[in-house]
């Protein structure tokens, strides 16, 4: 009987994959591959909640391993029907201006330099669905959706926004037009569009093609995955895991099995190009504030899970507050900053750290196409998520990851087939594992292992 290290995290170093050389070959921007997402909730990053704050946690988050920061919406809001006391940062008044809550444009101008300056990207959040209801652009006729007595429409329980009409041309080139204007005059380095799928997709196609054309090295997060395979033939890199987030949620409620988990990626492997990129996520803005903080959802899974979010194919987000080990739903339309007793040295943040070290410097786990394929590895305990991602790579050698993971709330014993897989891996703990051919372990609830060589 093996004794099972809590956290195996295997860090073997690879020159070549640091350079990247295999990326430059296919379709992504060379620095996604083995990026890490954060997404800044602006507004309760902080007592301040502005930009300026947030530029002095730039060289934690760099520390922690983090790469691309996606900014939620951060222009102005509408007032009209304003939800709350501060209304919602998706009910936009003006596309190409900085909501005064979070300081000025060089407040902006200033937390995006220092970003890149630490060599990290920054996304903007972009709302094109719809605008505040007092928004400028709603005084053009066309530009929005009306019912038959000529008022703004909303959507699902939305009473703070309008739907824009995309079969108006003019609203059309007035939406790239702002765009453009983040990446030529401000300097962005791409785009998350919200509810993407409602969006037209030539829309995206055009927008982000002329984009694209402009700066091949941007990267575009679509929110959604209903429409991945077609948002993603063109316009987008990667899209959202809504249904392996609910999975996760499930199988920490007791409500769904390994065997769901492995028939979702099987199905993905049939229904979404293998070059698309799933944004893999135990929490974000959407499920904090309205279905509860990851905690109340994965409870003693927490940490399993966050790990799962880096081994199966993808890119790994983290979510303002997780970090510090944030514990309570931040309220939508008020300021309720994040928990930050643990921040910067809390078991959480190292973990994150661990993760993200793991991460660039194994090239097996980085997003398709440069990662390895995951493969299921045979065990005799349903109970168990095992598999094996490998790479081998002219450039950038070979590379193996092998992760174990109890998937319940008991004790369990487990005999893993690993075949030619056997032999000495690394951990984190500065000692090697042996792995067997036939390698048999007893793991305590939700508790999983990482090893690579």
């Amino acid at each position: 009987m093996k004794k099972l290290f809590v956290l195996a995290l295997g860090v073997l170093t690879l020159a070549a994959c640091g350079n990247k050389q295999c990326c430059q070959e296919h379709r992504h921007t060379c620095w996604a591959y083995d990026a890490t997402i954060y997404e800044l909730n602006t507004r309760q990053l902080s007592e301040e909640g502005t930009f300026a704050a947030a530029e002095e946690r730039l060289e934690t988050l760099k520390d922690c391993g983090v790469d691309i920061i996606w900014v939620m919406p951060c222009q102005p809001i509408g007032k009209l029907t304003r939800k709350g006391t501060l209304g919602s940062y998706y009910s936009i008044i003006d596309y190409c201006q900085i909501n005064p809550e979070f300081g000025t444009m060089d407040d902006f101008k200033r937390f995006l330099n220092k970003a890149h300056e630490l060599g990290m990207k920054v996304i903007l959040d972009w709302v094109a669905n719809h605008t505040a209801p007092d928004s400028e652009w709603t005084k053009n006729e066309g530009w929005h959706y009306r019912d038959s007595l000529g008022n703004l429409m909303v959507q699902y329980d939305w009473t703070d926004i309008s739907k824009l009409n995309y079969d108006n041309q003019d609203m059309r080139a007035a939406m790239k037009q702002a765009m453009h204007f983040w990446m030529d005059s401000v300097g962005i380095d791409g785009f998350r569009c919200d509810v993407a799928g409602e969006v037209p997709t030539d829309f995206w196609n055009d927008a982000m093609g002329e984009l694209k054309a402009k700066y091949p090295n941007m990267f575009t997060l679509a929110e959604n995955e209903d429409k991945a395979q077609e948002l993603t033939e063109t316009a987008f890199d990667m899209y959202y895991g809504w249904e392996l987030h609910h999975l996760m949620n499930d199988v920490a409620q007791g409500k769904s099995s390994v065997e769901d988990l492995w028939a979702y990626f099987q199905k993905c492997d049939t229904t979404i190009r293998p070059e698309a990129i799933r944004m893999n996520f135990t929490s974000n803005h959407d499920e904090n504030s309205w279905n509860g903080t990851e905690y109340e959802r994965l409870g003693d899974a927490v940490e399993l899970f966050t790990a799962f979010t880096y081994v199966v194919p993808g890119m790994p987000m983290i979510y303002t507050g997780q970090p510090a080990g944030n514990n309570h739903r931040l309220a939508f339309f008020e300021k309720d900053c994040i928990d930050t007793l643990m921040y910067d040295g809390g078991k959480k943040y190292m973990l994150y750290k661990s993760l993200n070290e793991l991460r660039a410097n194994n090239s097996a786990l980085w997003s398709p196409e440069c990662g390895g394929k995951m493969v299921r590895l045979e065990t005799d305990n349903a109970n168990i998520f095992a598999c094996v991602r490998e790479k081998s790579c002219k450039k950038c050698g070979s590379n193996t990851v092998i992760a174990i993971m109890n998937m319940s709330n008991e004790e369990q014993t487990v005999t893993v087939s690993l075949g030619e897989l056997a032999g000495t891996y690394h951990c984190m703990c500065g000692k090697d594992v042996t792995l067997t051919e036939t390698y048999q372990l007893t793991m305590s609830p939700w508790q999983w292992m990482i090893v690579s060589k």
